[in-house]
């Protein structure tokens, strides 16, 4: 199977007119959070695949209609705080990244993440134990500790995140947030549960 995933900025290979087509076949679209609605949107529309997405910590993802009103992309998926099934594939969503200021929007207190993942033990757990992964995806915008967090207080990796590897063991983490503009970026890596970490910064094709 074969998932395109986009994060935190546009890129002109995925908006022009010969998106799709322009790229190998994939069976599922994620998007791990700020990028703008109208851009969700254009995907959505070009595609035939499911899209799916959590939102980032900088309120992209709402389109203003006519009226001024802000109302969630047309043609996706929110998975933020859900487990969705999609694709053949259970995914579990958590858009922003751990507080780093007094803004209302896309910030959590990692208590908050923790409580959330919890309610879902009942749920998970018995996957987890009989196949080893509870989840297929997370799907987060924010990169857990680990070699892909920032090195500044706002791109930190979240504890909740790592506290999720642990307790349901998810076959690929999929997050955005932290941008690749080094000369040789590492976008992903195998973390010590055995967990595949991919950054998807601007777009990345991904192979399960």
């Amino acid at each position: 199977m074969r998932i395109l995933a986009l994060s935190d900025q546009i890129h002109p290979f995925i908006y022009q007119a010969r998106f799709p087509s322009n790229l190998p076949p994939f069976e599922l679209v994620l998007v791990a959070g700020d990028l703008p609605g109208s851009y969700i949107e254009f995907v959505a529309t070009k595609v035939s695949v499911p899209v799916v997405y959590v939102y980032g910590n900088h309120k992209e993802e709402y389109v203003q209609d006519y009226l001024g009103n802000l109302t969630p992309p047309g043609g996706a998926i929110p998975a933020h705080g859900r487990i969705v099934r999609v694709a053949g594939l259970r995914i579990a969503g958590w858009g922003g990244a751990p507080r780093y200021n007094d803004r209302d929007f896309g910030q959590y207190a990692e208590s908050q993440a923790q409580m959330r993942f919890l309610s879902w033990y009942p749920v998970l757990t018995p996957r987890r134990l009989a196949s080893g992964h509870g989840v297929d995806i997370l799907l987060s915008h924010a990169p857990p500790p680990g070699p892909h967090a920032g090195s500044d207080f706002a791109h930190r990796g979240s504890t909740a995140l790592g506290w999720f590897h642990r307790l349901y063991r998810p076959r690929v983490h999929i997050h955005g947030h932290v941008h690749l503009y080094e000369a040789q970026p590492q976008r992903e890596y195998v973390s010590s549960e055995g967990i595949r970490v991919i950054n998807t910064f601007e777009y990345t094709l991904i192979e399960l």
